[in-house]
């Protein structure tokens, strides 16, 4: 994950929250691949180990490793346990208009996702 996740959507965060995990990519071409999601980046590019590869007529098939353009990807299914992952808590609305003083709360994962974590400058 050579890549910074500052200035990405929840999509892409969600994608780098997947690796590590079995994902199923389906491309637009209709074929679909199901594996081990080793590496990607912020365009979708993605690679992926120990493959399950299903062709568009159905013959299924095994790869060892397989690297996927981001461009071709229709849909990317991640793990159940990632609608857990930080950047999808809610901020609790008493909270929103509250300042933090630093190490009272401000280092929560719901504050580092939006920007409200400690070490950020007040300028």
């Amino acid at each position: 994950m050579g890549t910074s996740l500052k200035g990405v959507g929840i999509p892409v965060k969600l994608l780098h929250e997947a690796a590590g995990h079995v994902v199923t990519i389906e491309l637009k071409s209709g074929e679909a691949y199901r594996g081990e999601l080793f590496e990607c980046e912020d365009n979708w590019n993605c690679q992926l180990k120990d493959v399950t590869a299903t062709a568009r007529d159905g013959r299924v098939s095994k790869m060892e490793h397989i690297f996927v353009r981001g461009s071709r990807i229709r849909l990317l299914v991640v793990p159940d346990m990632l609608k857990n992952a930080p950047m999808f808590k809610r901020i609790d609305p008493k909270n929103k208009g509250k300042k933090f003083p630093m190490g009272a709360g401000g280092g929560t994962a719901a504050g580092r996702v939006f920007g409200r974590g400690r070490g950020r400058g007040r300028g």
